[in-house]
């Protein structure tokens, strides 16, 4: 039996958690935390869920990491500069476990992967995210790492310079990879990455109707979690495991 604490539990992802809990024999809910809880309630859990927001999640993984225990980040907004930070952190305190997962969807693995497959083949690379209104945070979690994957695959090649870069409108860049973002009623979360080439263009596309398409990745993450060490970024890392 694994004891999960859930923090965030009253938004949309930790309501799913809980009952993706409530769901396993294998699982059972430890805590469930709100804005007004105290973070000490987590201790105990065998593994604790973040679903926060981005400037909370800082708080509750540093309290975490402190505690020694397992946490499973599903919060946005972790960079590559904060994620070496936890790394500093987590040497100091190696009974402790961070998995950051920026997509709990398998089809979104899947879509980096492939994106990241393609990103050697095309110089221009473009990637346009939307996601439903109450998304606080842009350019999304996902569409962050997916340009820092396509920047991986194309580690040593010369990615030109963007035209029209210094404008707004032409979106955040990040790895060399311009985004677009969308917050609109209606939308779940779509993600589209463009590669233009030679007389034609190649668009991978993923969507989500439901945030129900996220329980596999959860439910991998937690038990994951339960035997990880160090930091763990991905929901690739979970499953090739």
């Amino acid at each position: 039996m694994i004891n999960v604490s859930v923090v965030g539990a009253t938004g949309r992802m930790g309501r799913l958690a809980i009952e993706l809990i409530h769901d396993d024999a294998n699982l059972k809910l430890h805590s469930a935390l709100n804005s007004k809880s105290d973070l000490a309630e987590m201790l105990g859990a065998d593994v604790v869920l973040d679903f926060t927001l981005p400037e909370v999640s800082p708080k509750v993984v540093e309290f975490a990491i402190s505690n020694a225990l397992r946490i499973v980040v599903g919060t946005s907004g972790w960079s590559q500069l904060k994620l070496a930070e936890l790394e500093k952190q987590l040497k100091d305190n190696p009974s402790a476990a961070v998995v950051v997962i920026p997509n709990f969807s398998v089809g979104s693995m899947l879509g980096q992967q492939f994106a990241a497959l393609a990103a050697k083949y095309f110089d221009s690379i473009e990637i346009v995210e939307a996601h439903h209104s109450g998304k606080v945070d842009s350019p999304s979690g996902t569409a962050i790492r997916t340009a820092e994957r396509i920047a991986e695959a194309r580690l040593g090649m010369v990615q030109p310079l963007i035209s029209g870069v210094d404008q707004e409108a032409r979106g955040q860049v990040v790895s060399g990879v311009p985004i677009h973002s969308l917050r609109l009623k209606g939308v779940s979360a779509i993600q589209d990455v463009i590669f233009g080439g030679s007389d034609e263009t190649l668009t991978i596309s993923h969507n989500v109707s439901s945030h129900r398409a996220y329980s596999q990745g959860i439910l991998l993450a937690i038990q994951y979690a339960l035997t990880a060490a160090g930091l763990t970024v991905g929901l690739e890392q979970v499953v090739n495991k």
